[in-house]
């Protein structure tokens, strides 16, 4: 079994391929989206962080994704959240150390940042990477895609996705707006980074990637 996890504001949409069989699940946690065995998860979060924020990938992903560079968040640092509980005082401390500061944003998606760093440094044998599913959408497409948060840029992704055999995607969409607190575009993410689980066509950077501090790989599958 291969999973895809994107996060959402309650949890995870937790998309599964075995074999022919896809499912959709919004757990809570990680710990319980990936409770039963797998044989890789991928998942869209920064997985791996340095002491500045800055990181190959980031950089790689986002000279890929041009011109829509935004796209990728950069600047995750584990002192952050460990030490700070308020984005002002954070990013104050930030700029005394000569480092960016960091956006709201990225500052809202410390607790799972923090939950994904937690687990994967707390099971290291298991193979979870972390995925874009803007590199993933590029992949299949071939090209640029508008906003997701358009009705044409979701309308692609999601013909990107049946054709990918996501056959009950619409009816997933339909669930997803019935009371989980997911958001169509937290779904169509979460199938692509599934795919990205089962096929990994490729890496950012290539080969042997980069380690932190706390020997976690930094590198971005596709």
């Amino acid at each position: 079994m291969f999973i895809g996890l994107d996060g959402f504001r309650r949890g995870w949409v937790a998309v599964a391929i075995d074999g022919d069989e896809r499912a959709i699940s919004f757990p809570a946690e990680i710990s319980t989206a990936l409770a039963d065995p797998f044989v890789r998860a991928a998942i869209d979060i920064p997985i791996g962080m340095t002491d500045d924020g800055g990181r190959a990938c980031d950089r790689l992903a986002r000279e890929a994704l041009a011109p829509h560079r935004s796209r990728v968040f950069t600047g995750a640092r584990r002192w952050l959240w460990e030490e700070f509980t308020d984005p002002d005082h954070a990013n104050a401390e930030a700029s005394r150390r000569g480092q960016p500061r960091a956006s709201r944003q990225l500052w809202h998606l410390g607790r799972k940042i923090m939950e994904v760093d937690m687990f994967v440094r707390a099971h290291r044998g298991l193979d979870i990477r972390e995925v874009h599913p803007e590199l993933v959408f590029l992949r299949l497409h071939g090209a640029p895609l508008p906003s997701k948060k358009t009705e044409q840029g979701a309308g692609v992704r999601r013909d990107l996705l049946v054709a990918a055999g996501f056959e009950a995607i619409d009816d997933w969409l339909t669930r997803a707006r019935r009371g989980t607190g997911a958001k169509p575009d937290d779904v169509l993410d979460a199938c692509a980074v599934a795919l990205a689980a089962r096929d990994c066509a490729g890496c950012l950077p290539e080969g042997e990637p980069p380690r932190d501090g706390h020997e976690v790989a930094m590198q971005i599958w596709f």
